[in-house]
């Protein structure tokens, strides 16, 4: 039977043969290797799909590392969704869609790109969550997208404030020391900057984000949150002690630009003790 597979066969040879079986054998075996030729085809096409997946993951975390400029992010941000068009169920790729988005929102000006830029983050830590419900980075960018849009407007504040603190303390069950225990951070965040009559509470803003430096020594967000709220419990000298530690601080070259925006609210914090 192997002589049916031959398509080179002599046209004499190709005739005894259908005389022999008949046309439609030779019709149905040609057939099964159209399908064979096809399922490699398509074999091929899905092991060629993981592979822009991969690349983009490199290319878009490499244009992260320069997120000073934020024309890199968006180029790490158009990365990841043209990947993310042929591998939809790719945690990686979802997880850092959220994480790439907050992050743009929280430093564009531009309030239109704002907008749209949680909008994204949301949608894209939804996924995360529901692809890998039991991993941290999911929850972590979901709930700072949460935060990011309840800073837009009043209405969304009042909407998504039992949203980010779900959020972070699923992360704090998962993992409390996840981006060096960032969740203590937007929880005592939460907590510092909310009106007390939709639950701020200095005193609880203190006590997580004092929590989270026994996690985090090194994270200069956390010394800058920790900071404002001993100045807004008029406690000046613990203040000034978060401040002073936090300056001296010598940053990780890998998050320079988060030292840089803590040092920037420390600033701030300090002018208003003086």
């Amino acid at each position: 039977m192997r002589h049916l597979y031959n398509l080179a066969l002599p046209a004499r040879e190709f005739l005894k043969i259908i005389g022999k079986y008949g046309l439609c054998f030779v019709i149905l075996s040609l057939s099964f290797g159209v399908i064979s030729c096809r399922k490699a085809s398509t074999a091929t096409a899905d092991r060629a799909a993981l592979r822009p997946a991969r690349e983009a993951l490199a290319e878009a975390d490499a244009l992260y590392a320069q997120r000073a400029d934020l024309v890199k992010v968006r180029q790490a941000i158009v990365a990841l969704r043209q990947a993310q068009g042929d591998d939809s169920g790719n945690y990686e790729l979802a997880w850092r869609q959220a994480k790439y988005n907050y992050y743009l929102g929280a430093h564009t000006t531009e309030a239109n790109e704002k907008g749209k830029a949680f909008h994204d983050g949301l949608e894209a830590g939804k996924l995360a969550v529901k692809l890998q419900n039991d991993k941290a980075e999911g929850h972590f960018w979901l709930g700072a997208n949460y935060g990011g849009n309840a800073q837009l407007s009043t209405l969304a504040g009042l909407s998504e404030m039992s949203d980010i603190k779900s959020e972070m303390e699923t992360v704090l069950k998962i993992d409390d020391h996840y981006q060096a225990g960032s969740a203590y951070v937007v929880l005592g965040q939460l907590y510092l900057e909310s009106p007390r009559i939709l639950g701020g509470d200095v005193g609880k803003a203190i006590d997580y984000l004092e929590k989270g430096i026994k996690v985090g020594p090194d994270n200069a967000v956390m010394r800058a949150k920790l900071a404002a709220a001993y100045a807004a419990a008029h406690r000046n000298d613990d203040a000034r002690k978060q401040i002073d530690t936090l300056m001296s601080m010598k940053p990780s070259p890998d998050f320079q630009p988060e030292y840089d925006d803590a040092v920037a609210e420390a600033r701030k914090t300090l002018e208003k003790l003086k």
